[in-house]
């Protein structure tokens, strides 16, 4: 049987009424469909195998529709006896909601297989099964996508006597009275106050835009030496739990915290202090307990119940991230605190408070600091803009005392009179690979070890989570990682583990795959004259020379990104960019003046006022009935040559200037507009599964700005015509599996709300950003190719720009190195679509 762990992990029984376990008892297989009105409302189909239940949440529903190909996203196994469960589950519990029973009946492998061909169908992703139930009838099948990590799957109809051709919409088929009850749940639900935190990670909003996903905190990086600097503002550094506050106009409120928990039940005083705010609005703060004397205090925080009246719970807020549903991270730091201190500036409750800052004068308030008895001062850059879940050099942390975070893999038996354990052992991940730093055995209460102790047992496991030896190990028991403390320690030793480790608390806050060691930067100052170069210069190249001129001219005013830096990357990654623009008419989108003046489009070359190395080719233009001299670059010289006369972006043709007829690859971009990204993500994936399919290898990379780009790449003799229709074939297929958030409606003004998926980039004199190319975008983003499986929910394009690409090269190599070694026949795949 498989294991019901992450089930029984996920629920508290002693709240709920769920079933923790149960045995099958027929000969026949069983199935159930439950319709589950939850934070959104879904439906989870369920199948008998290896004595659990299988389990997907399907939002929309299943359908007998063949045309309908309902996303299923697999969660957990669930016991047997959950085929029979209905009713609630309480609010603030896992999956709290109303759950009835949909259809349930029995299921068989198709063409009398056993239950042996129906697991060996799961596990190779294509799972073909017949239902025969009261509504759900005949023969369905469950197909995964491809490099999905998040298990995400299409449920289908097959085409036999009980489809339907019609809409099929599973809620028509539900009755009032139990649509009625789900309504009545969330009314209620939204009024009661648990004192319970909701878990995280729930699998039922899979259907829902969440807000902790459009909305990551802001990181700084941690620094030995705090200087003064009139472009940067310093404020108090916090000791608590950083939480996003998200406000609506209907005097709604939440708590966020950075790995997805939601707070909000848990400190309903300040939840109840932000709905009097009126308006919409994203703040960025930090939870804390102040003790007598003023001073934050963590193991307050720990032990904090918000039914206790002395207590001093604040929450500390210091950015606004968005307003009145504007995004507004791309505006200068000292703007958005000036709003942020408007828009709090009328509440009267206050347990709100705005975090005061300091412009400049960074050493004396750190002097002030140490007397105050602060954990320490935040640096930042007042011109920064906020970048989401990044660790930056805009935003600098000094502390007076050292401080890590640290998963839990174990604790050892306790000595003397210590109840519950000794000691606790610490890692860390470097890479991906969790490594043991050390055993820490002081910093605990009574109550502190009794709670620790408690929250490990349900994690126990006999399988030791590192591979290096542990200190006293034989007296260890060992637990899976997922617990996070902080602890201060003196120093690292010269072996990487923590010298004096002592305990802080347990970091509710955070997730154990963002536990990394914490270097310490020994000067982060944003030194001017460090950073400035000499403002014009010349490059050799065999026989050519470049003229590099205003390298100290900011191409991003916001970031202070010079041209120099640009160029500098431009320098970095020739021998990665150039193979992909080899032979390829260029268009060069100019903007001397940096991204935020306007730039203009050249492609006709001025061949009597160009270096006469720099090489050419006539194209014959339609539209104009001339010839048009196209840049062609295939050398480092030309390259730098182009970027200096301000060509942030590389736009090469589809084809060369050899066979200008000839596209090299057939290219779908997913154009998003006003939609959630991870929308984008799987609509790639679907992308993906259709061309797998088809036997046609496909590479993807982000655009750099907002969407994503697939490329064909094509060994035959094709012509601009066959790979337009191929990708429009391609882009139907995808409509019709995302008809609510996908278009192929050129018009902008028709496709609002949706991704635009442009197969007419497939044209003769059609450009395309360049792989490695930078954008003239926020943050100096990079069209970044990716490896298939990195295209999974979380992913960010803002996370490539020019400043780590050079080093993900390092580590990965050119992705798309082996691009013109697919072989794709589009004719014959044509002919499957």
């Amino acid at each position: 049987m498989m294991s019901l762990e992450k089930y029984k992990q996920k629920r508290d029984f002693s709240q709920t009424k769920e079933p923790a376990a149960g045995k099958a008892t027929g000969k026949k297989l069983s199935f159930v469909v439950q319709r589950h009105h939850a934070s959104s409302l879904h439906y989870d189909f369920r199948l008998e195998m290896d004595g659990v239940l299988k389990s997907w949440a399907v939002p929309k529903g299943p359908s007998l529709n063949p045309g309908d190909k309902r996303l299923a996203m697999m969660v957990e196994d669930h016991p047997f006896d959950y085929k029979d469960f209905e009713g609630e589950i309480p609010a603030g519990n896992y999956g709290g909601g109303v759950v009835t029973i949909f259809d349930k009946g029995t299921y068989s492998a198709l063409d009398k297989g056993t239950e042996k061909d129906l697991k060996k169908g799961l596990n190779q992703g294509d799972l073909k099964f017949k239902l025969n139930g009261k509504i759900l009838k005949g023969e369905f099948v469950l197909v995964r996508f491809k490099n999905s990590e998040q298990n995400a799957w299409l449920l289908i109809k097959h085409n036999d006597k009980y489809a339907v051709k019609g809409k099929f919409n599973s809620e028509d088929l539900v009755p009032a009275a139990i649509k009625k009850l789900g309504v009545d749940f969330k009314k209620r639900s939204k009024t009661e106050k648990k004192g319970k935190p909701t878990n995280r990670n729930d699998p039922t909003k899979i259907s829902e835009k969440q807000s902790d996903e459009v909305f990551q905190p802001m990181l700084a990086r941690l620094s030995a030496h705090i200087f003064d600097d009139p472009d940067w503002i310093y404020e108090r550094k916090l000791d608590g739990y950083r939480a996003l506050a998200y406000v609506t106009e209907k005097d709604e409120a939440k708590l966020i915290s950075r790995n997805g928990i939601d707070f909000s039940t848990t400190y309903p005083s300040i939840v109840n202090a932000l709905k009097a705010l009126g308006l919409e609005a994203v703040i960025d703060g930090e939870l804390v307990v102040l003790d007598k004397a003023g001073k934050t205090s963590f193991q307050l925080l720990q032990d904090y119940d918000y039914k206790k009246k002395d207590v001093q719970l604040r929450f500390y807020v210091f950015d606004l991230l968005s307003l009145n549903g504007h995004d507004i991270r791309s505006m200068e730091l000292v703007k958005r605190k000036e709003l942020l201190s408007k828009v709090i500036q009328g509440l009267a409750d206050s347990v709100i408070v705005y975090n005061e800052h300091r412009l400049a004068e960074g050493k004396a308030l750190f002097k002030e600091a140490q007397k105050l008895g602060w954990e320490g001062v935040i640096g930042k850059n007042s011109l920064s803009q906020y970048l989401s879940n990044k660790r930056t050099d805009s935003w600098l942390k000094f502390k007076f005392q050292l401080t890590q975070e640290a998963i839990i893999i174990g604790y050892s038996k306790p000595e003397g009179e210590r109840g519950y354990f000794g000691a606790l052992a610490l890692a860390i991940y470097e890479g991906s690979t969790l490594t043991y730093i050390g055993n820490c055995g002081s910093g605990y209460n009574d109550k502190s070890l009794k709670t620790i102790y408690e929250q490990m047992q349900s994690l126990i496991t006999t399988q030791k989570p590192v591979e290096q030896a542990v200190h006293k190990e034989k007296s260890f028991t060992w637990i899976r990682p997922g617990l996070v403390c902080e602890v201060a320690y003196a120093e690292w030793t010269a072996d990487r583990h923590l010298r004096h480790p002592v305990f802080k608390g347990l970091r509710l806050d955070k997730a154990a795959k963002d536990v990394v060691h914490e270097e310490v930067e020994e000067d982060l100052k944003p030194d001017k004259q460090k950073n400035e170069m000499v403002d014009e210069k010349e490059e050799q190249f065999g026989s050519k020379k470049v003229k590099l001129t205003n390298l100290n001219k900011l191409y991003w005013p916001v970031e202070k990104i010079s041209k120099g830096e640009l160029i500098n990357y431009y320098k970095e990654v020739a021998a990665y960019i150039l193979p992909h623009l080899k032979d390829k008419p260029l268009s060069l989108n100019r903007h001397p003046n940096g991204i935020t003046k306007p730039g203009f489009f050249q492609k006709d070359l001025d061949t009597d006022k160009i270096p006469s190395w720099i090489k050419s080719a006539p194209m014959h233009s339609d539209s104009n009935n001339k010839d048009i001299d196209y840049l062609i670059c295939n050398d480092e010289a030309t390259l730098l040559w182009m970027v200096n006369l301000g060509c942030i972006e590389i736009n090469p043709w589809l084809s060369t200037y050899k066979k200008p007829e000839a596209p090299l690859f057939a290219v779908l971009d997913l154009d998003p507009h006003d939609i959630d990204f991870n929308e984008v993500i799987a609509v790639a994936l679907t992308a993906k599964m259709l061309l797998d399919q088809r036997k046609i290898s496909s590479f993807i990379k982000t655009s750099g700005s907002k969407g994503l780009h697939i490329f064909i790449p094509l060994t035959g003799n094709y012509n601009y015509d066959i790979t337009r229709d191929f990708t429009r074939y391609l882009g139907q297929l995808i409509f019709e599996i995302h008809p609510n958030t996908t278009s192929l409606e050129r018009s902008p003004s028709k496709r609002k709300g949706r991704i635009y998926l442009d197969f007419l980039q497939n044209s003769r004199g059609q450009t395309i950003a360049a792989p490695y190319s930078v954008r003239p975008k926020p943050g100096a983003t990079v069209s970044a190719p990716l490896k298939w499986e990195e295209v999974k929910i979380g992913l960010k394009i803002q996370d490539f720009h020019i400043f780590n690409m050079p080093d993900r090269l390092k580590d990965t190599g050119d992705i798309w190195k082996d691009l013109k070694l697919a072989k794709n026949d589009l004719k014959k795949a044509l002919k499957l679509f």
